[in-house]
């Protein structure tokens, strides 16, 4: 079992952890994810490494609470313990051969898109780092990205919070600018991602993202993570979970996703309340 050292409420929703486990932290690296289970009977579910410390032993995972395992992980707090802890799974972002980047985190994504932005600073690439969120209370990790960028913008849909709009207005502005960009890498919604891609086209910037779909395994056998890249069926889990933004199939995985809603919504209410009668 792996002990939970740290716990941190980031906004609302968003929760940060960080588990004691050694063997996942010595190999661990930016863009890589690992699969937990929050007990014996429990699901598997996949979360993105979002930092490590190699010398302490441990791994940080950032999750919005959706469903019903991330309820009941929320209710975890310092000290105990969760059932399975397995990683690092996929392959970790390739920074080969860029000299200016330019790291897009919407939402949650940010926990994925933070690692990546201090991996590319720590290694002398200028970094410009664009984060965006629905409204000021949802802005998480602002600090992190400040330390881990050369520079950084923060959006918000609603302007309550940096500037108003999302995170295409600064991107467009940057690349319409003529800046020397080598590739972007977006990591966040399925619609955002999907319109950063739009954008970058126009001035043929190489752009990656970071496909997060449902997941059972973590090792190809399932074929849950199935989506269409370049025509060919590939599977997050073992293919990427990085890929070519201008071959992912947007609009198949957008409308896969919206099948497993109502039951995600379902499965939350259930956990909820289960720990309503609990307090009872």
């Amino acid at each position: 079992m792996f002990k939970i050292v740290s716990k941190k409420i980031l906004n609302p929703t968003v929760i940060q952890m960080e588990i004691y486990a050694p063997l996942v932290a010595k190999k661990a690296e930016a863009g890589q994810f690992i699969i937990l289970r929050v007990n014996a009977d429990g699901e598997r579910i996949p979360l993105t490494i979002a930092g490590y410390d190699r010398e302490k032993g441990l791994v940080k995972i950032i999750f919005q609470v959706v469903g019903s395992t991330t309820e009941l992980l929320k209710h975890k707090e310092v000290g105990e313990y969760i059932e399975d802890f397995v990683g690092p799974l996929g392959n970790m972002t390739d920074t080969s051969n860029i000299k200016n980047a330019i790291v897009i985190g919407g939402g949650v994504g940010c926990a994925i898109a933070l690692p990546l932005a201090k991996k590319l600073k720590q290694t002398g690439i200028n970094t410009q780092s664009i984060i965006g969120f629905r409204s000021k209370d949802l802005v998480i990790l602002e600090e992190d990205f400040k330390q881990n960028s050369n520079s950084l913008i923060v959006m918000t849909d609603d302007g309550t919070y940096g500037e108003k709009g999302n995170v295409c207005l600064p991107l467009e502005k940057i690349l319409s600018s003529e800046q020397k960009v080598d590739k972007i890498f977006a990591i966040g919604p399925l619609v955002m991602m999907k319109y950063v891609v739009q954008t970058a086209n126009k001035y043929n910037i190489p752009c990656i993202v970071s496909m997060n779909p449902i997941m059972i395994d973590g090792t190809g056998m399932c074929g849950c993570c199935r989506l269409s890249v370049g025509g060919k069926m590939k599977f997050a889990c073992v293919d990427g979970p990085d890929f070519d933004g201008y071959e992912v199939d947007f609009d198949e995985m957008i409308q896969r996703n919206k099948i497993y809603g109502e039951f995600e919504r379902k499965a939350h209410e259930e956990a909820c309340n289960l720990f309503k009668k609990e307090v009872r």
